[in-house]
């Protein structure tokens, strides 16, 4: 094992994810765990304003029909490798790479959420793995750090900062071309962004309330939530007392149409928007509701 804070012997209480620098590390980026710290923290707001302004121009592509655009957009998420967040096997390289992924997160949208979408049920990109199937806690990790790859390159650069550890000692800083979301001109640009080397490589630090062992907003928590929570109201007997008798949720899993899985989440989605239910809505604000932080959270000005 060798922690940051071991590599570049720190003490203390730290305010990044202090992982493992030579090897993948078993945590991932959650983007609605970084729009939750966007009072309290201005990276967060940097990064929200990133993840919002790329998924509008995506969105934007749908809605106009723009295929090659839109591919091009979603086809932009090298390995980054930088965090050391998440497993190789199971993020890009794992699945045929960034090309192959672009183009299941593209089909999904055009054929399975184009309605949610025109509708303005679908609107942030932490919504992606509740109904594509393949995207779940690593690929969504790996699309929100290269998204958000400017936001943390100045988080890095305010602890390297506040750390001098990270440029004493014999351990050294470098320059290295990224690829980054410009939320301003809203497109991938190629940007020099100093880095600390570790272990050979450059080092992308992560604000430690930003990653999670798994995802706040996955399809199985909305599954076992709001998609069987609406499937017992649609089935619900009233009784002489006023209440409702519900089936059990372990009963609605068995019954045709509700096994786990995101074509359930999908379809009980539809039928709840067409009985004037937002499922997604819902869903949001009963995470947000649930959340608390981490107590690693600390304001910075």
């Amino acid at each position: 094992m060798a922690p940051i804070t071991s590599a570049y012997g720190i003490t203390g209480s730290v305010p990044f994810l202090d992982v493992d620098i030579t090897v993948d590390n078993k945590w991932f980026l959650d983007p609605r765990a970084i729009r939750l710290h966007e009072r309290s923290n201005p990276f967060a707001a940097k990064a929200n304003e990133c993840t919002r302004t790329f998924f509008e121009e995506v969105l934007d592509c749908v809605v106009r029909g723009d295929t090659r655009y839109g591919l091009w957009l979603l086809r932009q998420f090298p390995e980054p490798w930088e965090t050391r967040l998440g497993l190789a096997k199971s993020g890009f390289s794992g699945h045929g790479g960034a090309d192959e992924v672009g183009s299941w997160i593209w089909r999904a949208l055009n054929e399975n959420l184009r309605a949610f979408i025109v509708l303005g049920i679908f609107r942030e990109i932490e919504e992606l793995p509740l109904f594509i199937e393949g995207i779940d806690r690593d690929i969504t990790s790996d699309i929100t750090t290269r998204i958000v790859f400017d936001a943390l390159a100045e988080f890095t650069s305010y602890v390297m900062d506040e750390y001098p550890e990270f440029t004493s000692g014999g351990h050294r800083v470098e320059t290295f071309n990224c690829q980054a979301w410009d939320s301003s001109t809203r497109s991938w640009v190629v940007k020099a962004f100093e880095l600390p080397v570790a272990a050979g490589k450059p080092l992308l630090l992560v604000p430690r309330d930003w990653a999670r062992r798994t995802l706040l907003m996955s399809a199985s928590r909305y599954y076992e939530t709001k998609v069987l929570g609406y499937a017992q109201l649609e089935r619900a007997v009233p009784l002489s007392t006023g209440k409702l008798l519900k089936t059990p949720k372990d009963q609605l899993r068995t019954f045709p149409g509700l096994g786990r899985g995101r074509v359930t989440n999908l379809e009980v989605t539809r039928r709840a928007h067409e009985n004037n239910s937002d499922l997604i809505a819902e869903f949001k604000q009963f995470v947000d509701m649930k959340w608390t932080p981490s107590g690693g959270e600390q304001r910075i000005a």
